[in-house]
């Protein structure tokens, strides 16, 4: 079994704050300690790397990710920060001139930062594409607009909620027009996308990502192609969640942890559709929209128990959130808290706790799987949250430091591509939240990214770096260093590391 020594370095370890070296045995770690250490020495090593101060910490872990919609924003029409209407439209043009026969799928426009204040229309993506078939998700990925021969192709939408002729669809019509789109694509753009997917998030330090697939976003097929990609190629550990009630039977099929992630509850906030108590600000008359009862909720936490699966749910409104927890405890009153506890269960996002609802998850061990960077985009006095919500609801808004301050296990991630897939970026989201009461520290994020993601997958395997844990290393050119934390000083202004090697239970999957 090969023994890969590395020294020179920075190592971010539980063991020794002052860790400069670790020896790697297999797949496990065997030794971590310092330079001046006998095991150091190099004699006892197949291989020796001088580290040459990188610093050294777990591989993260994306606890949010939708793999195949990524590769597609990577691979395609990729319309995030774009800054104006009538860019987006001259990018979709340019798009479709290169890409001709074949169905148009963007992601990322954001009408709220565009001076137009609206989202393209039908008529307007038809001008721009020649008449072809195209999807542009919104940013949040809970609507999108579609030109008319999309609109055409699926008749059945127009039944649905949520379809509007005019060519932007939310709710059940887009997730029907969604499917239908992706389920356009063949096998073989499948698999590039997604190796893309893969690549990038090792090249990023990601050893390990939590795929969130569901009926309307993805595919069984789909699901099953991936996690088959990830097994036979050095890429990312993937762990595969389904969003469906009473899907066992595949959960299992595919080894997946859990019919959870975007098991959908409610909406997004940006679409009008996350489940409120009171009404949007910009929106008077409307709470949102609501997927799930109580029971419908407890149904699900006491069949996922009983098939030793974790339960999970999409939830982002303060109503949504208050119906998904109810259920939550009408579980634990049928089975009692340390069965509902055992199931290590979890729910994403999280956005509009209040101290009841975090003191629940609390005492039944739920999980939240939380994305900082949507505090970047969106918080603040003058940010998308108020918009739609007023400044008065904004303050309470993605609670880190109430939830950690709990108990609440804590994992970060993306919800790429939501969000961009950065580990760093997600970290100094976390360290600088709009609100300052609701802060963590760079270690906390740390630990939250890297040993948080496998506590969010029930998984009991160390997240950290100390002798027999599992090989889960990422190599970093970190120019700041926090003397005091020894991990990125994540001041403003000051840059992200840059990842120079990402390895995951022993094999390699990226050098820079």
């Amino acid at each position: 079994m090969s023994r890969v020594l590395y020294r020179g370095g920075v190592v971010h370890s539980p063991v020794d704050d002052g860790a400069t070296a670790l020896m790697l045995e297999g797949d496990t770690i065997a030794w971590v300690g310092r330079d001046q250490d006998p095991e150091a020495d190099g004699h006892g090593a197949d291989e020796v790397v001088e580290l040459a101060g990188a610093l050294v910490t777990p591989a993260f872990v994306d606890t949010h990710v939708h793999v195949t919609a990524t590769g597609v924003a990577l691979d395609g029409l990729d319309l995030s920060g774009c800054p104006s209407l009538r860019e987006a439209l001259r990018r979709l043009a340019e798009h479709a001139a290169a890409r001709p026969a074949e169905i148009l799928i963007g992601h990322g426009w954001d009408e709220t930062r565009w001076p137009e204040r609206r989202p393209p229309t039908a008529a307007e993506l038809d001008a721009a594409t020649g008449g072809a078939a195209c999807y542009l998700s919104r940013t949040d990925a809970h609507s999108g607009a579609v030109s008319t021969a999309l609109l055409a192709a699926v008749p059945q939408a127009r039944a649905q909620a949520g379809f509007d002729p005019g060519g932007l669809v939310r709710l059940d019509a887009h997730h029907t027009i969604r499917r239908y789109a992706f389920d356009c694509l063949t096998a073989q753009q499948r698999r590039r996308i997604q190796r893309r997917t893969l690549q990038e998030a090792a090249r990023r330090g990601i050893g390990c990502l939590h795929e969130n697939a569901a009926p309307g976003l993805s595919s069984e097929d789909d699901l099953s192609a991936l996690l088959e990609l990830a097994r036979g190629e050095p890429l990312p550990e993937v762990i595969g969640y389904w969003g469906e009630i009473g899907a066992a039977a595949l959960a299992h099929r595919h080894g997946l942890a859990g019919l959870a992630g975007d098991l959908l509850a409610d909406g997004s906030i940006g679409s009008h559709t996350a489940c409120l108590t009171s009404p949007y600000a910009d929106a008077p008359g409307n709470t949102g929209h609501a997927y799930r009862t109580v029971e419908e909720v407890a149904q699900h936490v006491l069949d996922c128990t009983r098939e030793g699966l974790q339960a999970g749910f999409h939830a982002i409104g303060d109503g949504a959130l208050r119906t998904v927890l109810r259920g939550f405890e009408e579980a634990e009153a049928r089975i009692g808290t340390e069965r509902v506890r055992a199931g290590r269960h979890r729910l994403e996002h999280v956005e509009m706790l209040d101290a009841d609802m975090i003191a629940v998850m609390a005492r039944l061990g739920i999980a939240a799987s939380v994305q900082p960077i949507a505090d970047t985009l969106w918080g603040g006095t003058g940010g998308m949250y108020a918009d739609r919500l007023g400044v008065e609801r904004v303050g309470s808004m993605n609670p880190f430091r109430a939830l950690l301050d709990a108990g609440v296990p804590l994992a970060l991630s993306s919800d790429s591509p939501i969000m961009p897939m950065g580990p760093w970026q997600a970290v100094r989201a976390a360290v600088g939240h709009h609100n300052p009461e609701q802060r963590i520290t760079v270690t906390e994020a740390v630990r939250a990214h890297t040993a948080g993601g496998r506590r969010a997958a029930g998984r009991d395997e160390s997240g950290c770096l100390e002798p027999g844990a599992p090989v889960s290393i990422t190599i970093w050119d970190c120019p700041a260093l926090d003397p005091g934390t020894r991990l990125p000083d994540m001041e403003a202004g000051t840059d992200d590391p840059t990842c120079l090697q990402t390895v995951v239970r022993g094999r390699t999957i990226h050098t820079l």
